[in-house]
C-alpha cells in the first residue's frame, strides 16, 4: 500500500528528506512556515503553517490522510508536534517532547549523560546565577565551552581559549539574557558527526560527517547554522580510525539504551580527542548540513526505515554506497552577523549539473528565486573521493555566482583536509 507521508519542515535538511522519498512507494506532503521550491516540486501538496503548532501540524496531516510523518527541525520536537501526532493516531518519526530534551535542554542531556553512566560526557555544571557562573569560569582550571540550556540555532555556544579570552567568556554571560547556562571543559581535538536511525530499542549508524560551524574560510569568525560538511568514501573520515568510529558508536549505542522509546533520529556531535570519541553535543534530528551528505548515499529505501519503526518491526540494514560527499552552503552576504537579503540565486537543478541543489531558506517569486537572511541554498557533490565530490560542488558554485552571496570554499579541499588530519597527528603525538 502506498503511505501518505506529512514531511515537517522547509530548511535544506527537509528537502533532503524529499529527495530521499521521491522515489518511494509514498505521496509526500509538506508543511513549513517558509515555502520551500525544492521541496514545493516533490511534494503533492505544501501548506505554509507555524510548525511549532501542534494543532496546525495534526490538522494538515488529517486533510492529507497522512500515515506516517517525518519531523525534521528541532522546534517542533521541543514544541511537542510529535506528542500530538500520535495521540492523532499518526506515527511520527521523531521523538516525543520528553525525550528531545537530549538536544533541547543542555543541563538535562549533561545530567542525563552522567546519571547513565554514558562515556565520553565532559566535566561539567550548570548555572542559573551568572555571577556564580562568572566564579567558576575564575576558578576553573583550564578553558571552558559557555552553553546556553535552550535552543540557540548553533550559534549560542562560546569557547575560552578559542572564540573569546575568559574576560570576554564573562562579559557574555552576563549580558546575554539566558536562563541558565552550562559551563563545561573544553575539548580539544577533531569534531566529526554520526547520525543514528532509531526505533523500537535499535539503532543503525551512517557514515561519519565533519561540519563547518565557523562563517569564514580557515575556520574563522562566528559560529553559523553550518556552512558545509563532507564525508568520505568509507564510515569513518581520513584523521579517524575505524576504532574511533566504532567507539563513538558504543556511546550511541549506551545512549540509545537508556533512552527507553526513542525513536527518530539521533545525532551524536563527537570531539575526537587524544583519549578517544568524547561528546559535545547530542541532537535529536538530522544535522543540516548532515543531512544532505547521508541522505544522497543512503541506498535503503527511507520509506522501508519509517514503516519499520511505525509497525514495531527490526529496522533495515543500512546500505550507503562507498562515495565521498561534499557540500557547500550559500549564505547570503553578510551572514550571519548582518545578513543581506534579495540577491537573485542563479542556480537551479538543471544547471548544477552532477551537482545535487537543495534549497534552504528562498523566496520564490514570479521571475525567480531570491536569497532571504538565513542559509540560502546547498550545492552537494558525490563521488568516489573528497577531492571528486568537492570539484562538482565548485562547479556548481560557479555557475552560481557569488553576487550576494558568500561560500567556503575551503571546505573539502585537500589542504584543509590535510590539516584535520596533521591536527589528529599531534595531538595523539604520533
Amino acid at each position: 500500500m502506498r503511505e501518505n507521508v506529512l514531511l515537517i519542515g522547509g530548511g535544506g535538511r527537509e528537502h533532503a528528506i524529499a529527495r530521499a522519498l521521491e522515489d518511494s512507494e509514498a505521496d509526500l506532503y509538506a508543511c513549513a512556515g517558509n515555502r520551500n521550491p525544492g521541496i514545493a516540486r516533490i511534494a503533492a501538496g505544501f501548506e505554509t503553517l507555524e510548525t511549532t503548532d501542534p494543532d496546525a501540524v495534526v490538522d494538515y496531516a488529517a486533510e492529507v490522510d497522512a500515515t506516517i510523518a517525518v519531523i525534521g527541525p528541532e522546534a517542533p520536537l521541543e514544541a511537542g508536534v510529535a506528542d500530538a501526532l500520535e495521540s492523532a493516531g499518526v506515527y511520527a518519526f521523531g521523538p516525543k517532547a520528553d525525550d528531545a530534551r537530549i538536544e533541547t535542554d543542555k543541563a538535562f542531556q549533561r545530567r542525563f549523560m552522567r546519571e547513565n553512566d554514558v562515556p565520553g560526557c565532559p566535566d561539567f555544571e550548570t548555572f542559573d546565577d551568572m555571577e556564580a557562573a562568572c566564579d567558576f569560569v575564575d576558578e576553573y582550571d583550564g578553558d571552558l565551552a559557555i552553553k546556553p540550556v535552550g535552543l540557540t540555532g548553533g550559534k549560542g555556544v562560546k569557547v575560552i581559549g578559542d572564540q573569546v579570552t575568559a574576560e570576554e567568556g564573562k562579559e557574555y554571560i552576563r549580558e546575554s539574557d539566558y536562563d541558565r547556562i552550562v559551563l563545561e571543559e573544553r575539548l580539544l581535538g577533531e569534531e566529526f558527526t554520526i547520525q543514528a536511525f532509531v526505533a523500537n530499542g535499535e539503532f543503525r549508524t551512517a557514515p561519519a560527517v565533519q561540519d563547518h560551524k565557523r562563517a569564514y574560510e580557515g575556520d574563522e569568525g562566528p559560529n553559523t547554522g553550518g556552512m558545509g560538511s563532507y564525508s568520505d568514501a568509507t564510515d569513518e573520515l581520513p584523521f579517524m580510525t575505524e576504532s574511533d568510529y566504532e567507539d563513538a558508536v558504543s556511546i550511541i549505542e549506551a545512549t540509545v539504551d537508556a533512552l527507553d522509546d526513542y525513536r527518530g533520529i539521533l545525532y551524536g556531535q563527537f570531539m575526537l580527542t587524544e583519549t578517544g570519541p568524547r561528546v559535545v553535543e547530542f541532537n535529536a534530528r538530522f544535522g543540516d548540513p548532515e543531512a544532505m551528505n547521508t541522505l544522497p548515499v543512503l541506498e535503503t529505501d527511507f520509506l522501508d526505515v519509517l514503516t519499520a519503526a511505525r509497525d514495531g518491526e527490526s529496522l533495515p540494514e543500512l546500505d550507503f554506497a562507498s562515495q565521498a560527499t561534499v557540500c557547500k552552503y550559500a549564505v547570503p552576504e553578510g551572514y550571519p552577523t548582518d545578513p543581506k537579503a534579495g540577491a537573485k540565486v542563479q542556480v537551479d537543478e538543471e544547471s548544477a549539473g552532477d551537482a545535487l541543489l537543495y534549497y534552504a531558506s528562498v523566496d520564490e517569486r514570479d521571475d525567480g528565486i531570491y536569497t532571504t537572511t538565513s542559509r540560502s541554498f546547498a550545492l552537494v557533490g558525490v563521488a568516489d573521493s573528497i577531492a571528486e565530490a568537492e570539484e562538482i560542488a565548485e562547479d556548481a558554485l560557479a555557475v552560481a555566482g557569488e553576487e550576494g552571496l558568500r561560500i567556503r570554499h575551503d571546505i573539502g579541499k585537500a589542504d584543509l583536509v590535510q590539516k584535520r588530519i596533521d591536527h589528529m597527528t599531534e595531538i595523539r603525538g604520533e
